[in-house]
């Protein structure tokens, strides 16, 4: 699977609960959260969230007073096997696709990861990836 998604960029006080109010917002509203990754500064933290309803979410956080940014993302899963992420990475270079930042996870004994990418051509990016071989 390879698809391009929203995520949500949402700026947060760097303090405890933060992080604990937007989640408990989201879940009370019934949204789930499919990505995270949280990105500290000194006094702030970027929380990039990929959710299952992407505009609610967006409304329901505005409404907190949150600042927040829309990007498209690609996201796609990926063999969780040594050397994948370094074909991918490769591929996009070779095309002379830019990864401005990425994010992933896994477990060890997990068949497929899932990889978010921003890149400077999300359209570029999908279409190199979608024909890459498995």
């Amino acid at each position: 699977m390879v698809k391009i998604t929203k995520q949500l960029s949402v700026f947060l006080e760097n303090r405890p609960g933060a992080l604990a109010k937007i989640c408990s917002v989201l879940a009370e509203a019934g949204l789930n959260v499919l990505a995270l990754s949280v990105h500290d500064t000194v006094d702030h933290a970027i929380v990039r969230l990929i959710v299952d309803q992407y505009i609610k979410a967006l409304l329901l956080l505005e409404q907190q007073g949150l600042y927040i940014l829309e990007q498209d993302v690609v996201l796609v899963s990926l063999d969780n096997r040594p050397g994948n992420l370094a074909g991918l990475a490769q591929k996009l270079a070779r095309a002379d696709v830019n990864i401005e930042y990425a994010y992933c996870t896994a477990i060890d004994r997990q068949e497929e990861g899932c990889l978010v990418l921003k890149t400077d051509a999300p359209e570029r990016t999908l279409e190199l990836l979608r024909d890459r071989p498995e």
